[in-house]
């Protein structure tokens, strides 16, 4: 799907479908509070107190209400939106796009979150195939019936994920009616008392991360001295380099976010040991799977350049080894927060992050005027690795057992 769009949208669209897509990232948790992002700690502690019914009820609502004001927002302040997302303030219209998008984005997550909390991987794993499968034939039907521009893409990937709730909605019903309703539900107080302050620093954690992963698109829109369309083709030229590094990096979110109920199962049972052991053992495996998949990528580099994307990215060709050792080093980084996540430190994580996305933007601040986009990748990369570092000496502190193999792993990607 990601070729055929390279294939298709010229690299200012490409840009510009790169921009859409990041403040979807960034606006959809922080939309609703990140409550979806607590999920995976609490979902287990209220089935097991016979509160699933009240824990749906509450957090769908609040959720739905809070989607709906950000998504009026946003299409009321448009040419706002434009010039924060563009660097321009006549793109209202794709704005207008992003705003409906919004809500299904929500919603879509939203689900993930509950079933991955759930520990109902299959379902997790049909429903993210489903979408990927929709997104590419709503893309593939409209870039070419419609317009081959970025709008058309926007609202293929709200379409996917509205079509995706709607499929996995059956099952919600089931988990609705499996639950046992009580006769007394929890008081608000102390349901939110314990919801709200986890979710609060995931709240912070998501903002710090995804800022973390757009900043140097943002940074290039904004100050790269360049005119908005020029800086779009930049941008459109980076996206070309991130294709396959962030698939890894999905993937590892995706898996990340799998593994946590499972591990946090172990730390409410008191097996802090066995979670280390576990975490490492994944760390190492899927580390050096990574790594497997860098070289095959470099490998096959001249083919998806020249041949697939009809060698209209060679901006991208330059910094595709760079973008793939940032990648690897942050979708570990996604991995290796989920101890913090165990022991309930998540505000750790968002000290790292923090730390590295004000580097970030220092760095591209100077290497991306004289530089250009090679400036700030080369940025990014830094900022990955000094974030990255920081948060293995939070984990090790908090007893995480690292080895020899975990640090081989860790410092395989260059």
């Amino acid at each position: 799907r990601a070729v055929l769009f390279c294939r298709w949208l010229d690299p200012e669209q490409l840009g510009q479908w790169d921009m859409a897509f990041s403040f979807l990232v960034l606006a959809a948790p922080l939309s609703v509070l990140a409550l979806p992002g607590a999920f995976g700690r609490y979902a287990e502690h209220f089935r097991q107190r016979g509160e699933m019914r009240t824990f749906l009820r509450r957090t769908m609502l609040v959720c739905a209400a809070l989607a709906g004001v950000t998504s009026v927002v946003v299409f009321l302040a448009r040419r706002w939106f434009s010039m924060l997302i563009f660097g321009t303030p006549d793109d209202t219209y794709t704005v207008g796009l992003l705003a409906v998008s919004l809500v299904a984005v929500v919603a879509f997550n939203f689900s993930i979150e509950l079933f991955t909390a759930l520990r109902n991987i299959r379902l997790v794993s049909v429903m993210h195939l489903i979408n990927s499968v929709l997104f590419a034939a709503l893309g593939v039907v409209l870039l070419f019936s419609w317009q081959p521009s970025a709008s058309s893409v926007v609202t293929a990937y709200g379409g996917a994920c509205l079509l995706s709730v709607f499929l996995a909605g059956w099952q919600l019903r089931r988990t609705w009616r499996a639950a046992p309703a009580v006769a007394k539900p929890a008081a608000h107080r102390t349901f939110w008392s314990k919801l709200v302050p986890f979710a609060g620093w995931v709240l912070t954690v998501n903002i710090l991360v995804n800022l973390f992963e757009v900043v140097d698109r943002y940074m290039i829109v904004h100050f790269s001295t360049r005119p908005s369309g020029e800086a779009l083709a930049l941008v459109g030229n980076y996206h070309s380099s991130r294709i396959v590094p962030m698939l890894l990096v999905s993937l590892s979110a995706m898996l990340g976010a799998m593994i946590t109920p499972h591990l946090v199962y172990d730390w409410e049972a008191g097996r802090k040991e066995r979670v280390g052991k576990r975490l490492r053992l994944f760390l190492k495996l899927f580390g050096f799977a990574l790594c497997m998949g860098q070289w095959g990528v470099l490998a096959a580099s001249p083919l998806l350049f020249n041949v697939a994307l009809k060698g209209k990215f060679d901006g991208g060709l330059t910094v595709l080894p760079w973008t793939l050792t940032y990648c690897t080093w942050f979708a570990m980084a996604l991995i290796i927060q989920n101890y913090l996540w165990c022991a309930e430190k998540a505000w750790l994580s968002s000290v790292a992050m923090g730390i590295g996305l004000v580097l970030n933007v220092v760095l591209n601040s100077i290497l991306l005027p004289p530089m250009g986009l090679p400036g700030a990748v080369l940025a990014t990369s830094i900022a990955n690795l000094v974030a990255l570092g920081i948060l293995c000496l939070f984990v090790g502190r908090e007893g995480f057992p690292f080895d020899r193999g975990v640090r081989v792993i860790l410092l395989l990607p260059p």
